[in-house]
């Protein structure tokens, strides 16, 4: 952590100017020696690193997962369905744990649980509305501009040059590996996606403000059960046939477990060790995950552009991912 004040570092008026610059030489050693705390630290702070791009691996799946279910299935209904099914599973979970049932604090936990259900509904109609292409790179690309803004005015982070570079890399990589040709699109309709990023960058701040003193997995929960909550109607609402056909089931219980449940349980843990900026700027992860699977698993091809665009994703999460954590 940056900050530390060092009143040894100014001589006394009566100290030997010789002793003093001898005592700020070992100060200066000192503090560019790492002691076991500060090892620790560093190695704790590379497993939240490598917990937040897990989870984005397992978001990344969600598009595949959505490509072998049934075609008929609605968007909405989908993502209403795997809040549900994720949410109740994180419930389920931190109810056992005996970490659910304590005080929260309202603001954050209204937030944190609007903000997944927000998300979900400006996503996928703003995909709908605006094309694939831009809606996902102005809803994914947007999130940790948010993030760093929301975190900053909430939580008062200092954004710092490493990240801003690796968020830029990342970003411009996530326009060129979402982007399939020229495409027509209203300005008004990217409206819907530019609330999905708000959406997520929320979401990262209560959550990330609801953390200190509680269990990661009792914060993931009051964050999508409540969610799950708030979309409940979208499940009387919506056709849920296609959950009775076994792609449809697989798909809602991959989508439900592993790319929401584990992969925010995951994601939270790292949110107690990373600023909200940095955890938003992983994620970007998914979109090259997704890729990759299109490519491996739904025999899609990448254009060379598409191609440059997954190398500047992976260089800017290898920027933020090496650099030492400052909140």
């Amino acid at each position: 952590m940056a900050g530390h004040e060092r009143a040894a570092d100014q001589p006394d008026a009566l100290t030997d100017p010789y002793d003093a610059e001898e005592q700020r030489d070992h100060q200066d050693a000192a503090d560019h020696t790492h002691g076991p705390d500060d090892t620790l630290a560093l190695v704790r702070d590379r497993v939240a690193v490598v917990m937040a791009l897990l989870a984005a691996v397992m978001w990344g799946t969600t598009g595949t997962a959505r490509a072998l279910a049934p075609a008929d299935a609605a968007p909405v209904s989908v993502g209403a369905v795997r809040i549900a099914i994720g949410g109740a599973l994180l419930v389920l979970v931190a109810l056992a744990r005996g970490t659910l049932l304590v005080r929260w604090r309202p603001l954050p936990a209204v937030l944190a649980a609007a903000a997944v259900a927000a998300y979900q509904l400006s996503f996928f109609e703003g995909v709908a509305r605006a094309g694939v292409a831009p809606g996902t790179i102005v809803a994914i690309g947007s999130a940790p501009i948010f993030a760093g803004v929301s975190a900053r005015l909430a939580l008062g982070e200092r954004p710092d040059a490493r990240w801003a570079v690796a968020t830029a890399l990342a970003v411009i990589g996530v326009a060129l590996l979402s982007f399939t040709g020229a495409v027509a699109f209203a300005p008004l309709a990217l409206l819907l996606p530019l609330c999905a990023g708000a959406s997520y960058a929320i979401y990262a701040t209560a959550t990330k403000a609801l953390l200190p003193g509680r269990d990661h997995i009792a914060v993931a929960a009051v964050a999508f059960g409540g969610g799950a909550v708030l979309l409940s109607p979208l499940l009387v609402l919506t056709d849920l046939s296609w959950l009775a056909r076994p792609n449809g089931l697989a798909a809602a219980l991959e989508l439900g477990v592993v790319a929401t449940a584990l992969a925010y349980v995951l994601f939270t843990a790292a949110l107690a060790r990373l600023p909200v900026r940095w955890g938003a700027t992983l994620s970007l992860g998914e979109p090259l995950t997704a890729s990759f699977l299109g490519v491996v698993v739904l025999g899609e091809r990448l254009a060379p552009a598409q191609l440059a665009g997954a190398a500047l994703v992976g260089l800017g999460l290898a920027v933020l991912a090496t650099a030492r954590t400052r909140s």
